[in-house]
């Protein structure tokens, strides 16, 4: 129930956050950027805003007051004491402020508080249909690949990966004390990588939400919101509702020729049908696209990624009309600069490029071009994408790659040149707050998975990874008009970024960068979808069905391959419990401050207890900027010591609380010699105490002599 409170006055502090900074926002969906009528629902752009407007700076605001109280061993408690009771007030303040400052206005019933009567207002019944399906389509991609069923956790086969450093770090917050926040899966050392969503779940979960409706509630929440946000966009860009349907299906199945490599892969005798019904790999023929890299399955494991797409989104529908303004404004001056010339001077002839030129001075040297009033709703902008760089930062990185390019058409330059600055700050805070050194190392690398580092292999990726999305982008530019051109160029900003810079020291996350501009893109080209449709004859509506089943049969096979992979009842998932005896000593025993001796565990019911691991699965703190590689030597020395004070030196020396020795770590074949273990087991047990033992898995505290305190099956001391 707290839970639920928490997200409600998360929200309710988001309505008054929006009705303050952004007067106009239920009148968003009334027009296009072109000015036609459209009269979109208000609740497509203000629900969305509200939960991201409340929920980033109160779960910003919940884990700096449990920093506060890290001292404490359940700092989370005065925490969420101080900060419920907090935003209530507050929400109700601006909630209230609002209304009378629209009272005053003489229009209290639209875009003040009382206009939440009006916030469904203009729903269509295929709106309304439309989203009931995409509230099912979400709740059961994330109930089917992590629920809960008589005590057990099941996490997907295709999701087990990500939610290990996850559900570690998640757990970390719930019934640990992770302040100062070290990463789950390599304690010690400070934390790189953005886990403030996992905070906002763990938060959830200690407010006595179960896991898996505190990770699914806000994950369905946030990938309902992109999806409304996006079909608000693509309606308000196009003017056409069609184009909003048509995107939301181009954004849930991808486009790539990876379906037809496959199909025609296949042995003849096999036959088709049968190799596609009994495959349950993902398919394609790139670089890691079977780990489910491009389709569904990416916000099944990564549940962070959709909010950070929210915050993308929100911001994109607000300054795409500064765009729009600046474009219309400079072409108006350009012409009648120009129609005033030639009456002035009808002897003259027109030369090439001076049209351009006039719209050029219309925009660099007019004050327009560089503000107009609104600085509330810029500062909010700037806060809000700020403070999202610890949520998602590559969804910073993109969104800022994106405002770049539509800058310099746009009017109000100044708004994007304060935004990013705003931006540019909080990030760099919080990055000297929860990083000791650099955040990231950016550095020029061409080609991203691309076989070879040239443009000739980079075109041959992209054909195979997008199939014939590409084709379709370029063939959309013929038929839209110079600003929308000029947008569409901006939205291929993020795939740029992913083909020239290397962020991290794995660079398949620049997958996400790539997600970002197709999700994008495919606002274009569901615009020629849908100018097919409505050419007359069948040839143009052949063509058109062609096309929607080559951009959208790979997303739809991989949509089945997430099913099979995941189903419980063919055993593709893996199960931990609350109630395990391994989980339950983790949680009564240690907190967040104890790091462990394991074997590189990624997910099980150590991970479930919140134990901070010396050295988890080495792949999750690699690809977050971490020096596996100085760990691994110091593992194998701590369980091959010789003596009792080598080990406890090695033991002092890093930190150590807890040694587990079990069959995961006998099996390590780098702990072996003609397989045989080497590890010294004998040496561990004369050193330090014994404080768990169930016949399978032995566990030792370092702070307890050997023999001071053992514990048997029963938990009896």
């Amino acid at each position: 129930m707290l839970g639920l409170i928490y997200i409600i006055l998360c929200v309710a502090l988001g309505a008054g956050i929006t009705f303050s900074c952004f007067p106009n926002l239920m009148r968003f969906g009334r027009l296009t950027y072109r000015g036609k009528e459209i009269h979109l629902s208000p609740a497509f752009v203000c629900l969305p805003a509200w939960f991201l407007f409340g929920t980033i700076p109160t779960t910003w605001l919940t884990y700096l007051l449990g920093y506060l109280f890290r001292n404490r061993r359940h700092p989370l408690y005065p925490a969420n004491m101080i900060v419920m009771p907090l935003i209530a007030f507050i929400a109700s303040l601006l909630l209230s402020n609002a209304f009378l400052k629209r009272k005053e206005d003489g229009n209290p019933g639209e875009d003040g508080p009382k206009g939440f009567k009006k916030l469904f207002a203009g729903l269509t019944t295929g709106e309304v249909t439309l989203f009931a399906c995409i509230t099912a389509f979400c709740t059961f991609l994330m109930f089917w690949t992590f629920f809960y069923i008589n005590g057990n956790y099941y996490v997907g086969w295709t999701v087990q990966s990500d939610f290990s450093p996850h559900i570690g770090m998640i757990r970390s917050f719930a019934v640990g004390n992770n302040f100062p926040t070290q990463y789950s899966h390599f304690a010690g050392e400070d934390i790189k990588y953005h886990f403030l969503f996992q905070f906002l779940v763990g938060n959830l979960n200690y407010l006595g939400m179960r896991l898996d409706l505190a990770f699914n509630i806000p994950s369905i929440i946030c990938l309902l919101f992109v999806y409304s946000l996006l079909y608000f966009y693509a309606v308000k860009l196009s003017g056409k509702r069609a184009v909003g349907v048509i995107t939301t299906i181009l954004f849930s199945f991808r486009s790539s020729r990876a379906f037809f490599d496959f199909a025609g892969s296949i042995p003849k005798k096999t036959g088709l049908l049968k190799g596609l019904l009994y495959n349950f790999t993902f398919i394609g023929t790139t670089q890691h696209e079977d780990w489910g890299l491009w389709n569904l399955n990416v916000y099944c494991n990564q549940r962070h990624l959709a909010l950070g797409l929210c915050v993308i989104l929100f911001l994109l529908i607000y300054f795409t009309q500064f765009l729009f303004d600046g474009t219309g404004r400079s072409a108006a001056e350009a012409k009648a600069r120009l129609y005033q010339f030639l009456q002035e001077n009808p002897d003259e002839e027109l030369l090439p490029g001076e049209n351009a030129e006039y719209c050029t001075r219309a925009s660099l040297f007019k004050r327009e071009g560089w503000y107009k009033a609104g600085t509330p709703a810029i500062i909010a902008c700037g806060l809000l994408l700020g403070l999202s760089s610890f949520f998602n930062g590559a969804c910073v990185i993109g969104c800022l790659a994106v405002l770049f390019v539509m800058a310099f058409a746009s009017d109000n330059r100044l708004s994007f040149a304060l935004t990013a600055a705003i931006t540019v700050v909080l990030a760099s805070l919080s990055a000297k707050f929860f990083i000791n050194g650099n955040a990231i190392k950016p550095k020029y690398q061409f080609g991203f998975l691309a076989e070879q580092q040239t443009l000739s292999s980079v075109i041959k990726y992209l054909g195979a990874l997008l199939g014939v999305l590409p084709i379709a982008v370029l063939v959309s530019l013929m038929f839209i008009k110079g600003t929308e051109r000029f947008l569409t160029l901006a939205f291929t900003a993020p795939i740029v970024v992913a083909f020239t810079l290397s962020l991290t020291p794995d660079i398949a996350v620049n997958h996400k960068y790539v997600m970002i501009g197709v999700m994008l893109l495919d606002i274009p080209v569901a615009a020629l979808v849908c100018r097919l449709w409505e050419y007359r004859g069948a040839y143009a509506k052949a063509l058109c069905c062609v096309l929607v089943f080559c951009l959208t049969i790979t997303g739809l096979y991989d949509f089945t391959t997430v099913v099979k992979k995941n189903a419980s009842f063919a055993g593709y998932t893996s199960r931990i419990s609350e109630n395990s005896d391994i989980c339950r000593f983790v949680m009564e025993h240690s907190d967040s401050k104890d790091i462990w001796l394991t074997d590189w565990y990624s997910l099980n019911d150590y991970v479930l207890g919140g134990a901070m691991l010396y050295f988890g699965w080495p792949y999750y703190a690699w690809s977050a900027g971490y020096q596996t590689t100085e760990r691994e030597p110091s593992v194998y020395a701590m369980y091959t010591a010789q003596t009792p004070e080598e080990l406890r030196e090695l033991v002092k020396k890093h930190g150590i609380r807890f040694i587990v020795l079990d069959d995961d770590i006998r099996a390590r074949e780098e702990l072996q010699v003609e397989g045989q273990s080497i590890i010294n087991e004998q040496n561990i047990i004369n050193t330090f105490g014994l404080v768990f033992n169930n016949g399978e898995t032995q566990i030792f505290d370092t702070r307890i002599a050997a023999g001071a305190w053992i514990e048997d099956e029963e938990g009896e001391k």
